[in-house]
Parts: C-alpha cells; structure tokens; sequence
C-alpha cells in the first residue's frame, strides 16, 4: 500500500503543507497519483482535523486515537492496522523534487521483508519518511511504539534497513519550513 503521509500539525510552516502547490495540484494528490501507477492500493494518511479537506476520490486513513502524539510512526502504525498483512511505501507530502523515475528505482531496488529508506549522504541519515516498512516488522514497531520509542529513523538504524542512494539528491529535499 502506498501512504502519503499528511497528517503532521505543519507547526513549523504554519499551514497544511500537504496543500502546498509544487505541480499544478496540492502535493497529497499529486503523490497520490504518483502513487497508484506503483501500488495496488494507495491512502492519504491524515488527522482528525482533516477529514473534511480531502476531496471526493481520494482515499484516507484517519491517524487512530491509540498511536497519537508520536509523530510519523502515528500515520504508519494507523496504515498497517487498517492494511493488515501490506507492506508500505511511506512517502512524506513535502519532498517537492520527488518524481516517479526516482521512486520506481527505489521500488526496484526493495528486497522483499526488508525495509528500506532513501539514505541521505550529505547528513548520513536515513529519510524515514522515503521508506519501505513491510509487514513482517508491523508488530516491532508497535512494541517500540509502547516503549516510547517514536523515532523511525532509530528504527531504521536498529534493523540495518536497506540504504537507497537516489540518483537525484534534490529528491530529499524536504520544503518543511
């Protein structure tokens, strides 16, 4: 399942940046579209707050009230209880440079029951919001969610994810502030 992760309280940018318009169309839909050429079922990952933003067509998973308050790893861990046994591909909406090249030779590159993350040389960094999270680890995650251990980026480094060098650096770009 494919999951544009739009739910975050843009605290920093002060507004909804999932409706920030890079490309004739605010980025939640222009991912989405992006999205359904490469994944069987495709999600907006939203908060409460925004369920009436969402146009018609364009399918949500409502952050679940258990996951609250811990940031990204909320929108995932609400994916994977309502996309049982799916492995996701997690894309943040604020990456304005990410293209459908970049992402197919990102998917090409995923072995199956591993996860993986666009890896970012310059900070020697994994981007968790560019990531693969398959099922098999679904329920690690959880367990680290009940220990309060919010960080994906940790959780990418303790399992040795996969490290995807993208051919276009300006693909990790993130318009977060």
């Amino acid at each position: 399942a494919g999951i544009i992760a739009c739910g975050g309280q843009s605290s920093r940018m002060g507004k909804d940046k999932s409706l920030l318009v890079y490309h004739n169309k605010p980025q939640r839909y222009y991912f989405f579209d992006m999205l359904s050429q490469l994944c069987d079922d495709v999600y907006l990952s939203i908060n409460a707050n925004q369920v009436n933003s969402v146009e018609k067509g364009y399918r949500f998973i409502t952050d679940m009230p258990e996951f609250q308050y811990a940031g990204p790893m909320t929108g995932l861990l609400s994916a994977f209880a309502r996309c049982p046994g799916k492995d996701i591909l997690y894309i943040g909406c604020d990456y304005p440079f990410l293209d459908l090249p970049e992402l197919k030779g990102f998917m090409n590159f995923i072995t199956a029951g591993k996860p993986a993350a666009f890896y970012n040389e310059a900070t020697d960094t994994y981007e968790p919001l560019l990531a693969w999270y398959p099922h098999s680890h679904a329920e690690t995650l959880a367990k680290r969610f009940h220990n309060n251990e919010h960080s994906l980026r940790h959780f990418l480094f303790d399992t040795g994810a996969m490290r995807y060098h993208p051919n276009n650096k300006r693909s990790l770009f993130s318009a977060d502030t």
